[in-house]
């Protein structure tokens, strides 16, 4: 199964300020007050007046993000830090083998990063989206890491996180679909057992 992420997550305030007058801007929740706002060629454009670049070989550390990052749309995102931090996350994988990449602002300038890895052989904690995700203030819970814990496995694609924020889900969306999904099979598990043909051939 594949997974491929281009996404700016800060805390959900900042960006819903930010972005609120902005056309192509679509805020998906995440848990811990935190949002994800799919980077899409359309909201780069608005967002700096000009078509986005894409590099044409695979990304690697001296060149961590298939998205170029222009230096007006580094200045958006180094303004918007100025509020609190900012990260660019990307990621793509396909069959067990891809990457992943990540970069902080914050105070109007980058304070960590970019960092990137293909190798992803070091402990969890300090895979590059885990460690931005730290460094935007993210906390430790239940989840195996921030990436889990703040829901960023929930969708797959930019497409699913568009989405994930248009319909206004939550990040336990999932949870709580399979939730009422056992609370709906154990309320038929308590109704008392119909007798006879109809009963017997469960038809209602």
């Amino acid at each position: 199964m594949s997974y491929q992420l281009s996404a700016v997550v800060a805390d959900v305030e900042l960006l819903r300020e930010q972005t609120a007058d902005l056309d192509h801007a679509v805020l998906a929740a995440l848990r811990q007050d935190f949002a994800l706002l799919p980077v899409t060629p359309q909201l780069v454009q608005e967002l700096t007046g000009g078509l986005p670049d894409y590099a044409t070989d695979e990304p690697r550390a001296e060149r961590p993000f298939r998205l170029v990052l222009s230096p007006p749309l580094a200045e958006v995102l180094a303004r918007w830090s100025r509020s609190g931090p900012v990260a660019y996350l990307e990621a793509e994988f396909a069959g067990g083998l891809g990457h992943q990449s990540a970069v902080v602002w914050l105070g109007g300038e980058v304070s960590w990063g970019p960092r990137y890895d293909a190798a992803l052989d070091r402990p969890r904690t300090e895979w590059p989206i885990n460690t931005a995700l730290a460094r935007l203030g993210a906390e430790p819970g239940a989840w195996i890491d921030p990436f889990a814990e703040l829901g960023l496995h929930l969708e797959r694609d930019t497409d699913g996180w568009l989405a994930h924020g248009r319909r206004g889900l939550s990040a336990d969306y999932w949870d709580e679909l399979a939730e009422e999904w056992e609370l709906r099979q154990s309320d038929k598990q308590q109704q008392p057992h119909r007798s006879g043909p109809v009963g017997d051939w469960g038809i209602a």
